[in-house]
């Protein structure tokens, strides 16, 4: 069993290299109107070089799992600026792209939380495919759409889980095919659970990344042993490696909250469980201390006996 570890948008240690530089619609309507794209494009153009860096950096660490900052465009999707950011960018784009096939990377992008299909308001489906569009424009954009993935979780409940479930897979109609078969699913850490996110995955036939801390937080009388080869059978249509998000609790009290670190003893029994499928997987470590947190709980694994290190951030058990 070989496992892969990858982390999200910043690297940590790089000075001033922040893939997620903002600027709000406020700022920007303040703005001269003639100065208004250009301080679009200086923000964006930010982003692109500092995502160059940081590959650049995991190409040094050997990292071949990372997450793109669904940030890297300043109000892409706002309904009142709606702007062109490929064509100004084509170069960086281009260049990005080559850089993740020539070194094979895997990366994908995380929607934020409102990126959903289960609301029963109409604008609500729209804006999400506006969204997914804008995530699938940049994979496209950097060529990377056979290794790209945009993962999202399944939405809220609104008082009906079964209602909100026939929503979603009516809603999902919205969005376009091709950018459906790049959407993977992952299970809450309140409202969809391990069961409930599985089926759903395996009813519109999408890839569903397992969150082990969600889980944890959310597994009521779930045995998850019961669930992970399913799980994993779900990458096979896409002839991809599952992948799986790892954090551990920030504490008790904060049990949902991501700590700055992962515990290997609360990871530890899943690790022990999908061993025992003997199959291949990526994780994405959700600590955040980022891509120090990585290294530190691959130091951690490499130290159980039989584990065996055979890049800077991948093992073999």
């Amino acid at each position: 069993m070989r496992i892969r570890f990858g982390y999200v948008a910043n690297a940590l240690g790089l000075w001033d290299a922040s893939p997620s530089k903002s600027l709000t619609f406020a700022r920007y309507s303040a703005l001269p109107k003639e100065e208004r794209m250009d301080k679009l494009k200086l923000v964006t153009a930010q982003n692109l070089l500092h995502t160059k860096r940081i590959l650049h950096y995991n190409i040094a660490h050997e990292i071949e799992l990372y997450r793109l900052s669904s940030s890297l465009v300043p109000l892409a999707t706002h309904p009142e600026v709606m702007w062109d950011f490929i064509s100004p960018f084509k170069k960086e784009w281009q260049e990005l792209g080559q850089m993740i096939k020539k070194h094979h990377l895997r990366v994908s992008f995380h929607p934020n939380q409102f990126t959903l299909f289960t609301s029963p308001r109409e604008e609500v489906t729209i804006n999400a495919v506006k969204d997914m569009e804008y995530h699938y424009n940049m994979l496209a954009a950097m060529d990377v759409l056979d290794a790209g993935l945009i993962n999202i979780h399944i939405g809220g409940a609104y008082g009906d889980k079964q209602d909100s479930l026939k929503r979603f897979h009516h809603n999902l109609k919205s969005l376009p095919t091709d950018i459906k078969q790049k959407m993977t699913l992952e299970n809450d850490d309140k409202t969809y659970d391990v069961r409930e996110t599985l089926e759903t995955c395996e009813q519109e036939n999408i890839p569903m990344i397992l969150d082990y801390h969600h889980y944890m937080a959310n597994k009521g009388e779930l045995d998850l042993r019961d669930y992970v080869e399913r799980i994993f059978n779900t990458w096979e249509t896409f002839n991809m490696i599952p992948k799986v998000h790892i954090s551990s609790p920030k504490s008790e009290q904060a049990y949902r909250s991501h700590a700055d670190f992962v515990s290997l003893d609360f990871v530890l029994p899943f690790l022990k469980m999908a061993k025992e499928l003997n199959s291949d997987f990526d994780i994405m470590i959700e600590a955040k201390q980022k891509n120090i947190a990585m290294h530190q709980l691959i130091e951690d694994i490499s130290s159980i006996r039989g584990v065996k290190r055979i890049t800077s951030s991948s093992i073999q058990w």
